[in-house]
């Protein structure tokens, strides 16, 4: 049975579909040893399809994983400056897996690979609201108010933030006032670039930390740093089946 190109690449474990569909246009695709830039053309099961030069499979193996990020580790499959990858921390899987979104190279927490692009995408789809906690070590003590402004949304390059819950966790004091830091708990459900970094920059307040304590309802339990586990069936069930309400509040 034939299917698209993207929904094949997707189900490879290759990108989203979206992200598929880039790598398409950009002519890194060959099928049967042709650039093929084509979105709508349809492969068939016995069609040989190359992605930078790299045969894949038309079916693989669905493999998921949690991975405790650690501090100056890449969140990509590859990297151009020879750093290590979230990817490489991982070198007794034998499917080819992709990181679910990126946390910064100087962020640690948990990060989800996978070589399910549906899966991926589900993920990172905004309309599907996954929620994401952070602990975030920031510099002096924000007010209720600056807490407030972003529980309520701001505004970072033109667009609104959607609604977070923050918490104040603990603050300690420095010799000055420039030396004292606040750790606060934040949970959003958008992926922007640096989001949370970005918003307590704007209300005043620099990261200096940073670490995802939990993606929907998995959490680092029983991880440490550098440290991976498989996700059960059930667990990936859960999110898929959840939708929307894969919060906090349901983990398993």
């Amino acid at each position: 049975m034939a299917d698209r190109l993207q929904k094949v690449m997707a189900q490879a474990g290759i990108a989203s579909r979206r992200a598929s569909e880039e790598i398409i246009t950009a002519g890194r695709v060959k099928v049967n040893g042709q650039v093929m830039k084509e979105l709508g053309y349809k492969v068939e099961p016995n069609d040989k399809i190359e992605v930078d030069g790299q045969p894949i499979e038309h079916s693989e193996k669905k493999v998921y994983y949690l991975l405790y990020k650690p501090r100056g580790v890449v969140s990509t499959a590859k990297d151009e400056k020879g750093r290590k990858t979230v990817v490489d921390l991982l070198q007794d899987v034998d499917e080819r897996i992709y990181p679910v979104g990126r946390l910064d190279y100087d962020t640690t927490g948990a990060i989800i690979l996978t070589n399910d692009g549906d899966f991926m995408n589900f993920m990172t789809h905004p309309k599907y609201e996954v929620e994401k906690t952070y602990t975030a070590k920031v510099k002096g003590i924000p007010t209720n108010d600056e807490l407030e402004s972003l529980r309520h949304g701001i505004m970072l390059d033109g667009k609104k933030t959607k609604s977070a819950r923050t918490k104040i966790l603990n603050t300690k004091k420095g010799a000055d006032k420039d030396k004292t830091t606040t750790l606060v708990e934040i949970t959003i459900h958008e992926g922007r670039n640096h989001q949370v970094k970005n918003m307590f920059k704007a209300i005043g307040h620099e990261v200096v930390g940073l670490r995802r304590e939990s993606y929907g309802f998995l959490t680092l339990d029983g991880l440490s740093v550098g440290e991976a586990r498989k996700l059960r069936r059930e667990e990936v069930d859960a999110f898929l089946a959840g939708k929307a309400n894969v919060k906090r509040q349901g983990r398993l």
